[in-house]
Formats: structure tokens, sequence, C-alpha cells
């Protein structure tokens, strides 16, 4: 069914990374408007969010009238028929970030084939002027240059990246995160899920996860960095559930110091 897309993907990929480039320059400008709380203190939006979503709503709309369209801030919009396409997107993932004046969040945006296979990934850091890109069975790539998950055959001394569920761990986050610092690997919690998985697919963070995956920020970035070569853990990710990526000479490694810690927090 992926393949079925093939014919779409090279013009899809040009309006996702100019929607991306729009939706960078839009977050850097001065914030305008205050910030409102969704379903409670930590958990934010505000009008870029808002804005941003809209715009590429439109734009979809237009290009791809039959798609359908999963957004951060307004919903499903289903597609015209069960074999539709449809596209998943956050335009501001790290809202609190972005808020509190810290630059580090990311726009993200994908393609979804109907049997739920991403096809086509875009993530966006607006701070950096850097844009990850993937097609399936295409690699990724970074501003347009090929990349690939970091060469690393160990955790000592690399670095971990994660996130936190809203404002709270998740359950085996604290057991990992010491046996992560009994092998030297250090851990950094950026805030912005997309912008996190999408290092190890740069070679930049060994390996990442999270607690709870959800498609419109995590599906693109899975998308690019099992294209850069990295080992996810369930190997298709699972609504709600936690996620793993890693560089694949450590995918060994951290999958057995990820079950131990998931299997220490539930005992």
């Amino acid at each position: 069914m992926a393949n079925d897309l093939d014919p779409i993907l090279d013009q899809a990929l040009t309006i996702a990374t100019e929607l991306a480039a729009w939706a960078s320059e839009t977050i850097r400008r001065p914030r305008v408007g205050g910030v409102r709380e969704k379903a409670g203190p930590a958990d934010i939006v505000t009008r870029t969010d808002e804005a941003i979503e809209a715009h590429v709503r439109s734009v979809l709309r237009s290009a791809f009238p039959t798609h359908g369209v999963e957004g951060e801030e307004y919903g499903v919009t289903e597609p015209a028929s069960p074999n539709a396409p449809y596209w998943v997107v956050d335009p501001l993932d790290g809202t609190t970030n972005y808020a509190h004046g810290i630059g580090w969040c990311s726009f993200s945006l994908g393609l979804v084939a109907p049997d739920g296979t991403p096809v086509l990934g875009v993530v966006a850091d607006p701070w950096r002027g850097e844009t990850f890109t993937a097609i399936r069975g295409r690699g990724a790539q970074l501003n347009g240059t090929p990349i690939q998950a970091a060469p690393h055959t160990t955790l000592t001394g690399h670095l971990f990246l994660t996130e936190w569920a809203a404002h709270s761990h998740w359950p085996g986050l604290d057991p990992l995160l010491s046996a992560l610092s009994h092998r030297h690997c250090t851990t950094r919690v950026m805030g912005s899920t997309a912008l996190s998985l999408s290092q190890v697919a740069a070679g930049r963070a060994t390996a990442a996860a999270i607690g709870e995956f959800h498609a419109v920020d995590g599906l693109p970035a899975y998308l690019i960095a099992t294209e850069a070569g990295a080992v996810a853990l369930p190997r298709v990710p699972v609504y709600d559930e936690p996620l793993l990526l890693a560089a694949p000479g450590v995918a060994g490694e951290m999958a057995e110091v990820w079950e131990a810690s998931r299997g220490s927090e539930a005992s």
C-alpha cells in the first residue's frame, strides 16, 4: 500500500519542506499573544501553534484534497476514503520551551499510508536552520545531505536523549537513567520529542527514548531515524507506549538496559 504513493512523494516532499521553512520562519518571529492551558498547567498552547497548523492544513487541503490530517491542535480530519493517505502534523513541538524563550523546539510533518506505514517525514529546527527529511526506502537527509546513525559500539561516553511525559517521569525512566549513568552515558532532556529523536538520525545522540509515542510528534522522526539506520524497539511504534531508537552498534546493549529498567519498575 505504501508503494502506491510513490508517484506523489517527490511533490509531497517539496510541499512539506516548503511548509517547514515557512513554519520555521514563523516560529523565529517575536511571539504574539499569550499562553493558555489545554489539559493542564503543563500542557499549553500559543497562537503560533494554532496559526501554523491552520496554515499547514489549508495548504495540504489544496494540494491533496483527498488526504486526511491528524494534528496536535485541531484533531483529525478524516481522509476522503479508507484507501487515502493522511498527514500527521505537530506545528510546534516543544511549546513549553518556545513559550519560555528557550530555542529548542521543532516543526514536524509526515505522510502516512492508509495502512499506517509512514512514507515521508520532515522535522525542522527553526533555531539552527536544520531540516531533517526522509522518504521510505530512500534514506534520511539533513539539509539535503545524507545522514547516518552513529557508528558507536558502546553507550559509554556517549549521549542519550529522552523526554518527560509532559511534566512527569514515565514508568521505567528512573531505573533507565540510573543504569545509563553507571555506564557513563550522559542523558539530556531537551524538550521536543521530534527534535530529540531526530538527533539519533544525525549521529549526535547514540540513543533516544520516549515514554508515550504519539504519531503527530513521533512518527516523522521515527521514519527519519530508521531511514538513517537506527534500530527501533518496538520495530513498529505503538500509540501511548514507549519507543526506543538506538544506533545499530549499541542496539543490543541499549535493549538490554531498556528491558531491565522496564521490568524493575513493574516488579
